[in-house]
């Protein structure tokens, strides 16, 4: 066999499992399992440029309290408001499940961006079904970009000293 050249994918799928016939690999999708706490709460962090958020999930009246406040007296801003309700607006889960979370770190706009993400995870746990939606949105995926640091010999991270010519 080893002075023979493989042909086809049978011949490679035979070579691979000792040549039992039946191909060793078989891929199968993950399968993800509901994540309940004790209390029948699901709970998920999310992050954001400097912000994290603690967020729990449970069956409710579609009420979000975040650090003890309703959502819309912590994030005054509607932009801000809307982004944090992307998840439970597209999984049409609006007014099903109360929303609690806790957030600290950075500013408000991390925040909502934290939160955000945060409450699609939980979602997931809470559903795992709905996880194909929230991934094609990109609600799953967390925001990489942070902030750059300074560097020395310059102003900021980019920015120059003023130059003189005299």
């Amino acid at each position: 066999m080893a002075d023979e050249p493989i042909k086809s994918l049978e011949e490679l799928g035979s070579v691979a499992d000792g040549g039992q016939g039946e191909t060793a690999v078989t891929a199968d999708a993950p399968v993800h399992e509901q994540k309940l706490d004790a209390y029948g709460r699901a709970y998920a962090t999310g992050k954001r440029k400097d912000a994290i958020a603690r967020v729990w999930i449970k069956p409710g009246v579609g009420r979000i309290t975040v650090n003890k406040k309703p959502f819309d007296k912590y994030f005054a801003r509607p932009v801000l408001q809307m982004i944090l309700q992307q998840p439970l607006n597209v999984t049409g889960r609006k007014d099903q499940y109360d929303v609690i979370c806790t957030v600290k770190g950075g500013g408000l706009s991390g925040q909502a961006g934290a939160v955000r993400h945060g409450i699609s995870k939980a979602l997931t746990y809470y559903e795992p079904e709905l996880r194909p939606v929230l991934k094609k949105g990109g609600f799953l995926t967390r925001d990489a970009r942070v902030v750059e640091r300074k560097k020395y010999g310059r102003r900021k991270a980019r920015r120059s000293f003023q130059f003189s010519k005299r």
